[in-house]
Formats: structure tokens, sequence, C-alpha cells
């Protein structure tokens, strides 16, 4: 058995559509999935930069976290999961699809059977394989860490990116009030079409001040970036607030004015991914609410180098994904 998929052999190779076999790991509670989408993350950006743990030790490598197929007739998307465990945090072997196990880029995978859910039927293949990776993250960060509701104030530091979106769409869903913020005015007026209440850009201090004042501060924040940056979003919280960080684009978080910490007993709290119970309830969220992810762009499995290298250009407001 042959399987077509794009690999990934180190930073200076190319990533081409290569035959491989079937991984030597399979064993009999994997099963067979006949791949229609693939989405892109940026963890598969970072990967081919070589700005990720662990990867000299499993190439050649098929990316891809995010995937739907079908299995024995019906439509299923994958949960990215790979040793979680039964804690409320991963174990110590934890991994995700797409490195130490091939990924969604391939015209086939293999996968434990316990990680397939059915497709939401309002989504098509291309929007519904967009949701495992950043669709887990954003519901761990938005309401296990940071336990956003109703009628909150919610901040979205950095809109377009996938975990951002979902946080945004989700706390939307759910009824809260969502704010966001972005260097690209055009992503914020596009938050702002799908229900956001408004978003200033990050690039501008006061307007960040104002923001914060005219709302009266805000109950939850997520943010991806940290850096310089970061001290900002606590000065926009108001007392009691829980903050998700979940990526950090920007950096090293610094210049932190420790006094607004405890003196607005302000809970930082570090998020990534999620658990299998929490992947099932991102997916009956989405179910309830209808959430329908935002595709960027349609591209062939062919073309996934072109999607991966144009993640870097930051133009992007949803999900790349690889029609295969």
């Amino acid at each position: 058995m042959t399987i077509n998929a794009l690999i990934f052999r180190g930073r200076h190779e190319p990533i081409e559509v290569q035959e491989i076999s079937k991984p030597d790991y399979v064993t009999d509670d994997f099963v067979s999935v006949k791949l229609k989408s693939a989405a892109l993350n940026r963890r598969d950006y970072w990967i081919t930069k070589g700005l990720y743990p662990d990867i000299a030790d499993n190439l050649p490598a098929v990316l891809g976290s995010d995937g739907c197929g079908i299995y024995e007739g019906n439509e299923y998307i994958i949960c990215p999961n790979v040793n979680w465990g039964d804690g409320p945090f991963p174990s110590t072997n934890y991994t995700i699809l797409g490195l130490q196990e091939y990924g969604t880029f391939a015209d086939q995978i293999f996968v434990r059977k316990n990680k397939l859910y059915r497709k939401p039927d309002h989504l098509s293949s291309e929007q519904a394989a967009c949701l495992p990776l950043a669709g887990l993250t954003a519901y761990r960060a938005l309401f296990t860490r940071c336990q956003a509701k109703k009628g909150q104030k919610v901040l979205i530091s950095g809109i377009g990116g996938g975990v951002a979106l979902f946080a945004c769409q989700f706390a939307i869903a759910i009824g809260a009030e969502v704010y966001v913020t972005s260097g690209d005015e055009k992503k914020i007026k596009k938050a702002i079409a799908l229900g956001a209440v408004d978003g200033v850009s990050y690039k501008d201090p006061q307007a960040m001040k104002a923001l914060g004042k005219k709302v009266g501060g805000f109950d939850v924040v997520i943010d991806s970036a940290g850096g310089k940056g970061f001290n900002q979003l606590l000065k926009m919280c108001k007392l009691g607030a829980n903050v998700g960080i979940y990526g950090g684009t920007a950096g090293t978080i610094s210049g932190v004015a420790v006094p607004n910490l405890f003196f607005k007993q302000i809970s930082i709290h570090g998020s990534t991914m999620g658990s299998d119970e929490e992947f099932k309830k991102m997916i009956d969220l989405v179910n309830e609410y209808k959430i329908v992810p935002v595709v960027y762009k349609v591209r062939s499995l062919q073309e996934g180098n072109t999607s991966i290298n144009d993640m870097s250009k930051n133009e992007h407001f949803g999900k790349f994904v690889l029609n295969i």
C-alpha cells in the first residue's frame, strides 16, 4: 500500500508530493481514512523553518494536523491529539499529529478510530478541515482556561489567524461582547462583519488605551503574541480578568507592570491545544451554533508548499486549505 503525501525532509529541501509506505507504528486500533481536505496551521510553517522541537528526530515527515476525510462511507474530522491522557493537562509523551506520526497532507492517513468525529452537517469538507487544531486551541483557551461567559467583554488580539478567528467566533456565538486588535484595518473590518463590536490597531498604543477605557476594561483577553505589547493588554483588563496566551509570535514578554497584576487580581493562563473531551465539546459548540470556519484560500495538495510560504506574509484572514 502506498500513500501520496507532501513530504518534508528538512528546512533546506523542497517539500514535494511523493509516494510513501504505510507507517510501521500502525496497529490494530488504527483505521485508514481517505482524506478530502486538509488545512494549514502556523505550526506547519514553524516546522519548515526549523523552529519547533524534535524535528530532526522525525524526518522525513508528513505535516498537517487538520483533516477531513471518508471512513466507511461517512465524512469525519480528525482530532489531532496523540497521547493527551486522561488528566486536565497533557501527559509527558503528548504529541500532535503531523510530525512524530504522519499528518494530513496526504491522500490517506492512518489514525486511531477514537480520533474520528462526524463532520458537522452544515459544513463543507474544506470548512470542516479547518476546525481541529485551531478550534481546539481556541476552545480550551477561551472556555476551559479563561472561563468566558455570555455578556462578558472579550478582547482577541491579532485577529486573522486560525485560533484568533475561532476564539472570536466562539465568543460571539455564546453572547459575549467581542473586540479585536490587528495591524491590518481590513482584518478588523472583516471581524466586525463576523459580529465583533469594534477593533483597533495594536500598533497604536493610544488607540489601545482608548478602547480599554471606552469598554470599561475586559473580562477576558486572548493573546497569541506576547512580546512588548502584552503589558498593554494587561492595562486593558478589568478587576479579576482572565488572560489566556497560546502563542509567542512577538517573543519574550517584557516590561510588565507587576502592581497592575496584583491590584487588579489578574490571572494569566498559558494554554495549548486541548483534551479529547474538549475536542468533543468544541464540535458540539460548532454544531449548536452552526459556526462556519473562515476559509481564506483553497489549493491542491501539490501547491501545499506555496500555501506554507504564503503564511509568512500574514495577509490571510482565515485558513489555507488543501483539497486532495
